[in-house]
């Protein structure tokens, strides 16, 4: 399947590459491509294989077409970057030539070879490189910097794309650690960064120990990583257990990655990217969805982002987590030890799939293949669902389900303004419950400050990964909310398992003059758990979306705040009768 995507991005590329050669004038770029092409086609062929020349050539045709970023590169430079190819692909062909090249603050990057590093003041300009009977040279303000033989050796001034080999050799990955390209970072490029050695080392070193976990555990999916996989583009490490991970349906095959925590992350990153790589690839080839979409957007809740998204954008997410729920089901039993935080994983994706799924199963806007890529990932987490999970993480799973949910209708639903207009005004007549008009259909606009939804999960995990011999967590939890980004103080006592604390907590924040929105679902499944206030408890975690609402509306008619709890009991009880 990988080699018939493979082939279909190759076509594409040479497809796009004819665009923009009847777009614009491509000048000697091209004649040196094509004299390269003829005599050595294996080197071109390659060349236009690797991810980042997709990237290139879609970022040359959308920057034609007038659509961009203001801190983008000038499209003169993005344009160049066809010389920086060509000459990329003579010095592989052994070619004699000289053509001038794109420098990016202060480097000349050659696709796939390395990049010179040039004493130029200006953030965008041009160097010449020159090649004679297999010597090679760029040149710029003065400066010669000489490509050593072979290219991968460093050399002043010279920064060569280092390759990763790990693996034996019936089931080795060989990947370009990618931090010279300018197309190797999405959606936009930037300018060089080579690593140092010592860092180059540490990314060589966790890849092996990924590859070892991926071989061992996920033997299907390290094949078709060995033949779909390129290129790995290092970034510097983000908060614990919170990795940045991206991959462009344009530059198949190649993955942007953090610093991973440990081997586990990185696998789990690889895998991740990996379905976003296949996927992006099959949507090359046959859409999942109709384009009514575009004249309609729908937006869903998906569990692992902060925002809504699109019914294709939750599909990639969708297809990205089916395979990393995979991975944590064969991870649990794989080995003996570190097991607990595995079994969490597993138990908390595969709820957050379903419930994913469940939303758009049988969406009229689904093609015939969509609908049979959807059908066939529901059934496979149905069967998952079955599968035991030791009480603690069963549990503790649940409750980051239900609280990310919560937290995501807090910000994202909006009920009626009729409906909350009607209900502040049955709440100040003292009327025995809210208006039905509050229970309609809430509309879903998307909230900007909605971030960091995933917090409690966060907490848990920093818990969980001190009981698999990890590093300690705080043992006061109002210490531990400092870990994590966007956790609330309450937050922490709820991942701690203190539900009365956290409902104290939780209430505290909301009659502040700013209330937190995920306060408001935090509050109720510290109820759930602490048995108090069962009504209030079941409205927050079901549509805490009505109690902000209310809430909020009350303090803007400068109406005295409400007891969070004693509200949120009053809009759960049956509504009140006209």
């Amino acid at each position: 399947m990988v080699d018939l995507l493979l082939r279909a991005e190759h076509s594409r590329r040479l497809l796009l590459l004819r665009i923009l050669d009847d777009t614009t004038d491509l000048g000697p770029a091209w004649e040196l491509l094509s004299e390269a092409q003829r005599l050595a086609p294996s080197v071109v062929d390659t060349l236009f294989r690797y991810p980042q020349t997709g990237m290139w050539l879609a970022t040359a045709l959308r920057r034609l077409r007038g659509a961009g970023h203001l801190d983008e590169p000038p499209l003169w430079v993005v344009l160049s970057h066809i010389s920086a190819l060509a000459a990329a692909a003579a010095l592989r062909a052994e070619l004699d030539f000289a053509i001038e090249v794109p420098v990016w603050q202060g480097f000349a990057p050659l696709p796939t070879l390395g990049s010179a590093e040039l004493p130029v003041s200006e953030r965008w300009s041009m160097a010449t490189v020159r090649a004679e009977s297999g010597h090679a040279v760029v040149e710029a303000s003065g400066t010669t910097v000489a490509l050593p033989l072979p290219r991968d050796s460093p050399a002043p001034g010279w920064h060569p794309v280092r390759r990763l080999t790990v693996g034996p050799s019936e089931r080795r990955l060989e990947v370009t650690l990618e931090d010279v390209d300018p197309f190797r970072t999405y959606p936009q490029p930037t300018g060089p960064h080579p690593l140092s050695e010592e860092a180059a080392g540490q990314w060589r070193e966790v890849l092996k120990q990924a590859w070892e976990v991926l071989s061992r555990e996920q033997p299907g999916s390290a094949e078709a990583m060995r033949r779909g996989v390129f290129s790995l583009t290092p970034t510097p490490a983000t908060e614990r257990f919170r990795p940045r991970s991206v991959t462009a349906g344009d530059a198949f095959g190649g993955i942007e990655a953090s610093e991973p925590d440990d081997a586990v992350q990185l696998a789990v990153t690889l895998v991740h990217e990996f379905q976003h790589t296949k996927l992006g690839g099959l949507l090359h080839l046959a859409p999942l969805v109709s384009d009514s979409t575009d004249r309609s957007p729908e937006l869903w809740y998906a569990p692992w982002r902060d925002d809504p998204r699109p019914l294709a954008g939750l599909l990639q997410g969708i297809y990205a987590f089916i395979g990393i729920t995979d991975f944590w089901r064969t991870h649990r039993t794989a080995h003996a030890g570190r097991t607990v935080m595995a079994h969490f994983e597993f138990a908390l994706w595969r709820e957050h799939v379903m419930t994913a799924m469940d939303q758009v199963h049988r969406h009229p806007h689904l093609t015939p293949l969509g609908a049979a890529l959807l059908d066939t990932l529901r059934n496979r987490c149905v069967g998952w669902l079955k599968e035991p999970v030791p009480e603690e993480q069963l549990a503790l799973a649940g409750l980051c389900v239900a609280d990310h949910a919560a937290r995501w209708r807090a910000h994202h639903l909006r009920p009626s303004p009729s409906g909350v207009a009607e209900t502040v005004r049955a709440w100040l007549s003292g009327a025995s419950g809210p208006p039905p008009e509050l229970a309609t259909t809430p509309e879903v606009v998307p909230d900007p400050s909605a971030r960091w939804l995933d917090s409690l999960a966060m907490l848990v995990r920093h818990r969980l990964d001190s009981q698999d011999g990890g590093p300690a967590s705080p043992e006061d939890p109002e210490k531990a909310d400092a870990e994590v980004t966007g956790a609330l103080p309450a937050d922490a006592f709820l991942a701690a398992g203190d539900a009365t604390a956290a409902r104290d907590a939780y209430v505290a924040q909301l009659t502040t003059d700013r209330p937190p929105a995920g306060a408001w679902a935090g509050l109720g499944q510290a109820l759930r758990i602490s048995g108090h206030a069962p009504r209030a408890a079941h409205l927050l975690g079901r549509h805490p979306e009505r109690a902000r609402a209310v809430h909020d509306a009350l303090a803007r008619a400068a109406h005295p705040a409400p007891d969070p709890i004693r509200l949120a009991t009053w809009l759960g009880s049956p509504p009140a009768s006209r």
